[in-house]
């Protein structure tokens, strides 16, 4: 059975190394260690031992020098440098997945770097495709106690869902400082959340009475995103304690399982259209260029290659053999022996046969020519 692939995937600050670093504590203490990953090029230090390491095979600081680049920059260059061996990456995976339960992987904390860009797409279809993939969304709670600061980080997990096309998992951690379930009772019951919206200082402080654009605004998404809520399994965690981590982990499983029902349903379909899509391409390709040749097709869609047309005039195109062409039936002067092999026992009695053709044929010749033949064979 293929490994359950975790994304962890937050903003900067949210714990996303401390929860992996936690996780596969977690998960070794059930005697089921993981495949670990780290694919932030510009961490120093990680607090778990991964298996395949992006630092290893990119130095982000020589990065940044050869290309002149930036922070941000030398993250994304690197991630473009480290998809170019994403199959290699798979197979290492591939090889022990006989043996694995899970396989997590940590990304790089500027959020942005990995999702929207193509190395980042990339390396994401590349576990999707080839294992039940799921997004583990990591919230930082303390930090998302304002309903703006809240709904800002659902929009971005909703765009991420959106992009990724994966099951996903929000995942509010450090719960040890700050409770969730206030969190979850926003994304369950629209009316708290419009009442902690009201109540909030920070809209307070700029409508007045919490009822200007910003509260319309964040009113009008906090609606729209019922039906993202529904569609998430939430969690509660605490990276410090290792409180909620068995939560999660059922939660990893119900999304491997829609995975199988839904999603990978779906990904077989995308890419069965794309396929079909470019079959048509080509044969309208193929069409065009029949027509900008002038040329019609007498066998339909049996035509692959312009090898295979025909003109419809008999005055033009390709020569029509002659009628004779291919048979005429070859002559041997030895029919007996035109398949054997010339060697060391045959080529005296070869030599005798030549001789006596030699004699017949000086025989009905005239003097001159026979003198000419034997002197030609012996100068041979």
């Amino acid at each position: 059975m293929a490994p359950a692939t975790v994304l962890c995937i937050g903003m900067a600050g949210s714990g996303k190394t401390t929860f992996m670093q936690r996780l596969n504590s977690h998960l070794h203490a059930q005697k089921t260690p993981p495949y670990v990953l780290n694919l932030d090029p510009a961490v120093l230090k990680v607090p778990f031992q991964p298996n395949i390491d992006i630092r290893d095979s990119i130095k982000y600081k020589k990065v940044m020098e050869e290309y002149n680049l930036g922070p941000n920059g030398a993250i994304v260059t690197s991630l473009n440098l480290f998809a170019t061996k994403i199959d290699q990456v798979i197979n290492l995976v591939e090889k022990r997945s006989e043996n694995l339960k899970h396989c997590i992987v940590d990304t790089p904390g500027q959020i942005e770097c990995f999702i929207w860009s193509a190395s980042g797409a990339i390396i994401t279809e590349a576990f999707a495709s080839t294992f039940p993939t799921v997004i583990a969304y990591i919230v930082d709670t303390p930090r998302n106690t304002s309903p703006t600061t809240f709904m800002s980080n659902m929009l971005y997990a909703c765009s991420i869902l959106y992009k990724t096309k994966l099951p996903m998992i929000i995942v509010f951690n450090k719960t040890d400082v700050k409770d969730a379930e206030f969190a979850k009772e926003w994304m369950t019951d629209f009316e708290i959340f419009q009442q902690a919206m009201q109540s909030s200082d920070e809209l307070n402080e700029e409508t007045g009475n919490g009822s200007g654009y910003m509260a319309s605004l964040v009113n009008s998404m906090s609606l729209m995103l019922e039906e993202f809520y529904s569609t998430l399994d939430v969690v509660g965690v605490s990276s410090f304690t290792g409180a909620g981590f068995d939560d999660f982990l059922k939660a990893v499983d119900n999304k491997v399982d829609e995975y199988n029902e839904f999603y990978k349903a779906e990904r077989d379909r995308i890419i069965k259209a794309k396929e079909e899509h470019a079959k048509k391409q080509k044969q309208k390709e193929l069409s065009s260029l029949m027509k900008d040749l002038g040329i019609k097709d007498k066998k339909a869609a049996g035509v692959e290659v312009l090898s295979d047309l025909e003109s419809e005039d008999e005055g033009e195109g390709l020569v029509e053999p002659d009628e004779n062409e291919f048979k005429a039936e070859r002559s041997y002067t030895f029919p007996e022996d035109r398949y054997a092999e010339i060697d060391e026992n045959t080529e005296d009695d070869l030599q005798a046969r030549y001789q006596s053709a030699f004699e017949q044929t000086a025989k009905t010749a005239d003097s001159k020519t026979a003198e000419d033949i034997a002197k030609y064979i012996r100068q041979s």
